[in-house]
Parts: C-alpha cells; structure tokens; sequence
C-alpha cells in the first residue's frame, strides 16, 4: 500500500459525479416516468455545475434536449438497477492529486438482489479510457460506498450492523474488518456506529441514512423526537454513540441533528426509508432530498446550511426513490478533481 494515498471527504474539489439511470429493465419498470422526472432533476442540478458522468443501457430520451449535454459524458453500460453509490468507483487520491480507482464487490447488498451487471460497470468505465487514474482490483472484498464516510482525515464512520451483515464478508470478524479498512485506505481510526436503523431500508443500515461527516470534525444525524415513533430508542442510542465519539485529537465532534420525515408509506401499508442525511455534497452545493413536508424540508436545509456556510442548498423531491427504499446520496457518486478526462 502507498502510504502516500488517502480516501477524500466528500467536501474536497470533485469532477464527475456518475448517475446511473433507471430504465424498464430495472425495478422501476412500474414507475418510470416518475422516477425519470426526479433524474431529470438531479442530472440538471448537477450538470449545471460540474461534469455528470451517465450510465445506461441507452441514452435516455428524457436527456434528448437536455440543457447542458456539453458537461455530460454518457457511457453505454447493461445495469440491474440505479444505485451508483454502492456500485461504483470508491476514489483514493496520492497527497499529489493522483487518483487510485478502487473497485470493489458489489453484491446487492448481501446478495437479496442480483447485481452480476452493476458489478461490472465500473470496469467497462475505465476500459473506455474516460477516468484518470489506476484501476485497483478489491473484488475479493464486498463494500458498497454508501456503507462508508471519510473525513479526509485519516477517520472513517461506519455501522455495524452493515459491514458485520450476513453474506458480505461474514467469514471475517469486526476485527478482520477493521483491520482490512485501516490497511486499504490508510486510516487510524474506524468509527463504529452500532445503533440506528430504517424501516424498509435494504441495505443493512448503511451510514449515509444516518450519519455523515462534515467540515471542521461535524456530524449531521437523524434525530427523532417521537417517543411513539419505531426509530426512537435506537436513534437515541445512537445519538448518546455520536456524543461519546473523539476525533484524533481528541475533542468530541459538533452534532448537528436533522429532522426525522414524517412517516411515509408505499401502497402495502410498507414504510418507506426516508431520510435527510442522504445528501449529496457538490463542490459549491449540497442537494438534498425532501419529502413535500414543508417544515421538516425547511429544517433540514437550515441544518445543512450551518454544516455547510457558503454551499448553496438545493432542495429535490425524492418521494419517487424511497419508493425502491434508496434516495438522493444513494443514486450518486462522486469523483475527485483529478479523476475527469475532459
């Protein structure tokens, strides 16, 4: 390993960041034209500002008079489903600026969903020669970028209820993990959340529903106040988890809570993983999603402008994505500033 190499924050300079777009062949067959209007959306939220990288199958009709095709780069790819986040590159960069393209497994998230195609994107991207940088095999290791949040700094927050889940990398212990994570991305210390959930989330709690790193050693979380409410006692635990957390040198870290949506449920009765700690950070914008409830919408953005003075906060409704139990953080991922060929 060169020790040289460090996993970026999500806050430094990026270039790309990759869409995966929905098509009929995914799960959202049965709500395309929705979901297509809140990719629609993103894809213009964040092209207007830096390169978007796009993957499909085909180029998608709705871009066809898209209004900043001149930063976007498409790549024609076969993919099971949308969530880039858990399926592409995870970016390590030399303290020159140099970037390391590390592909892990994906595995649909402990193999409840085939992943055999979003598997392979991302070395059908670097075969079309569209990323700077190194490509390095981690395939023998199952990560998804949305179960991980590093500060920059040497610090990685993760839950243990995601990375110690059945059929990712069961066979090792948290020990074993920890010390592949410390080893892999040049780290001195992992984070472990051990409390906090979702109902109707798929992924095994990963982090970016719960709690995300931010400048100057901040930590945004999911704070509910509804002592009726199923989250309750498993949010504050994790809260009083966060309190006890130290940076490296030793100081606890400022807490900024984030409201906890109202309840939203799909047509069975089923509720739906909403959550505002599923923000995307952009080199001059942070874009969250809202849920059409204004109070909690505008509380959020008023978190997210203590966290992030100076980014414009950009609001997009992701009602249609929790309906496949994901949202905004999770159909994106970003790509350092060296990273884009353009």
């Amino acid at each position: 390993m060169n020790n040289n190499l460090y996993l970026p924050s999500e806050w430094e300079k990026q270039s790309y960041i990759q869409l995966t777009w929905p098509h009929a062949g995914t799960d959202w067959a049965y709500m395309l034209p929705e979901v297509e209007e809140c990719f629609l959306k993103l894809a213009t939220e964040i092209a207007s500002r830096q390169p978007l990288l796009l993957v499909a199958p085909e180029f998608p009709e709705k871009l066809n008079d898209f209004k900043y095709k001149d930063n976007l780069t498409f790549v024609q790819c076969n993919t099971n489903d949308t969530w880039a986040r858990d399926h592409a590159f995870i970016t390590m960069k030399d303290r020159h600026g140099d970037p390391q393209l590390f592909d892990f497994c994906f595995n649909g998230w402990g193999m409840k969903f085939a992943a055999d195609k979003d598997n392979l994107i991302n070395s059908k991207l670097f075969s079309k020669q569209i990323l700077n940088g190194d490509y390095v095999n981690k395939r023998d290791f199952v990560l998804e970028g949305g179960s991980i949040e590093s500060d920059g700094n040497d610090t990685l927050l993760t839950t243990s209820l995601c990375l110690l889940a059945p059929n990712r990398n069961d066979t090792k212990s948290r020990h074993e993990i920890e010390k592949y994570l410390k080893e892999t991305f040049n780290l001195k210390q992992v984070l472990w959340l051990d409390y906090g959930f979702l109902a109707g989330d798929d992924t095994d709690s990963h982090v970016d529903t719960l709690a995300r790193l931010c400048p100057d050693n901040t930590i945004t979380y999911v704070k509910c106040l509804d002592n009726n409410d199923e989250h309750y006692s498993a949010l504050l635990a994790m809260e009083k988890q966060l309190e006890s957390f130290r940076t490296l040198d030793g100081k606890p870290y400022r807490l900024l809570p984030l409201p906890m949506p109202e309840a939203i449920y799909d047509e069975n009765g089923e509720r739906l993983p909403a959550t505002y700690a599923n923000f995307l950070i952009m080199n001059d914008a942070v874009l969250y999603p809202t849920y059409n409830q204004q109070e909690n919408d505008l509380e959020a953005a008023k978190v997210l402008s203590s966290a992030f003075p100076g980014r414009e906060i950009v609001g997009i409704d992701c009602r249609a994505l929790i309906k496949q139990h994901g949202s905004l953080h999770c159909v994106t991922m970003q790509y350092p500033e060296s990273v884009y060929k353009g």
